[in-house]
């Protein structure tokens, strides 16, 4: 059984990683581990984990900024936040019910998978909120970057670098990151009985529409019945959110409603229904089902999702659904993996990344769960690994 390490103080975690890298043993780097299985396995004798660095360390809700340490509970985070107005704009998914784990998801992890939710559309992805970062890297040695100190001696957007590191180049211990006002209502409006390729072309109306919708997703026969406890309307689910302040939110939400009335019936959920249907858009709620099934995050240009599903259900099981316009599929594989099949069908519509999320543990140490890079990729990846961790004992393996 591997050791468990629970540092709770940066130079702590700065000692332990030190130690690890003058006799070259590698780490196990996690959070709450609520995201354990995804990414490649990782085999270590010891594990560093995050959560004893935890706490608040600056919240003015009147600058619109949050310092946090990296071992900080998410729902803690959370709290905060809603008791001042604020969130955390990006939308971020918790993993637990699809990857079937417990504990409590922490925001350091958060950051270091760069997870977002059905608001990335106009929101942006974790990364684009990050404002600054406190790290130990792989020799040892407490590195800042961002936020208020502003200090980049390496050349590098360490900032940047450090959200969906997995790890892999670093322990963050305290991250500073925009969490802006809260919206305050929100609408969905549901168009029924558009198949997938209806569905693309109506997103696409809905998205050139100034209506600023902040979720559009599509959700099959397949899956449609999972959602709100089967209180969709009858059919396929082509869903258009649309938030903002409680004068506006109506306003939008009819001028979105008549422009959509010619592709399919047309209803609105109320607030607490959209509420609900998005947080489990979210979190994959159809595919958490208790099993090992393979599930795959597949983000490819809009007007290819549809596409990519319909080549592949040629030659393999598969069930999906779409958000992001259709720029992010969610696949559930009803046999293997299947690698090979997706990447290959993504490079010939034009190109994207295919993430493992879920698999059985044969499954995922036969598949490359993050997207293989391009040779000049990978040799740069290489190389800023070995800036930052030259003993090569943060996570090794996890994303290549």
């Amino acid at each position: 059984m591997s050791e468990m390490l629970i540092p709770t103080t940066e130079v702590e975690a700065a000692e332990i990683i030190r130690a690890h890298a003058a006799r070259a043993k590698p780490l196990s780097i996690i959070g709450g581990n609520t995201r354990s299985g995804y990414g490649n396995s990782v085999e270590t004798d010891a594990i560093l984990r995050s959560t004893g660095l935890s706490g608040i360390v600056s919240y003015n809700p009147g600058e619109l900024v949050m310092t946090a340490r990296a071992g900080t509970p998410v729902g803690e985070i959370e709290a905060a936040l809603a008791a001042n107005g604020q969130m955390m704009a990006f939308e971020p998914m918790d993993h637990r019910p699809l990857m079937g784990t417990s504990g409590e998801p922490t925001i350091g992890g958060v950051f270091a998978a760069n997870v977002a939710g059905p608001r990335r559309l106009i929101a942006g992805a974790a990364r684009d909120s990050l404002l600054g970062v406190r790290f130990v890297n792989g020799s040892g040695e407490i590195v800042k970057a961002g936020g208020r100190v502003m200090k980049n001696v390496t050349g590098l957007d360490l900032v940047k670098l450090m959200a969906g590191s997995h790890g892999t180049l670093g322990l963050l211990t305290e991250v500073t990151f925009r969490v802006p006002p809260r919206l305050k209502t929100e609408e969905t409006i549901v168009v029924s009985g558009l198949n997938d390729a209806e569905a693309a072309a109506a997103m696409a109306a809905a998205m050139a529409l100034s209506v600023d919708a902040s979720g559009v997703a599509h959700l099959p026969l397949t899956v449609a019945w999972r959602f709100l406890g089967g209180n969709l309307p009858e059919g396929e689910a082509t869903v258009l959110r649309i938030e903002g302040l409680d004068a506006s939110v109506p306003v939008r939400a009819e001028k979105l409603a008549a422009a959509m009335s010619p592709y399919g019936r047309v209803a609105r959920l109320n607030a607490e229904q959209s509420r609900r249907l998005w947080q489990e858009i979210r979190d994959v709620l159809p595919y958490a089902d208790g099993t090992t099934r393979p599930v795959w995050r597949v983000s490819v240009a809009p007007s290819a999702g549809h596409q990519l599903v319909a080549a592949l259900r040629l030659e393999a099981g598969v069930d999906a659904y779409y958000d992001w316009q259709g720029g992010l599929v969610l696949m559930r594989m009803e046999a293997d993996p299947e690698a090979e099949l997706i990447r290959r069908y993504i490079k010939a519509l034009g190109g994207g990344h295919a993430t493992l999320l879920r698999a059985t543990g044969q499954a995922r140490s036969a598949t490359s769960a993050f997207q293989p890079e391009t040779e000049a990729v990978a040799a740069l990846a290489r190389r800023v690994k070995e800036k930052l961790d030259p003993a090569g004992i943060l996570n090794p393996g996890k994303m290549a």
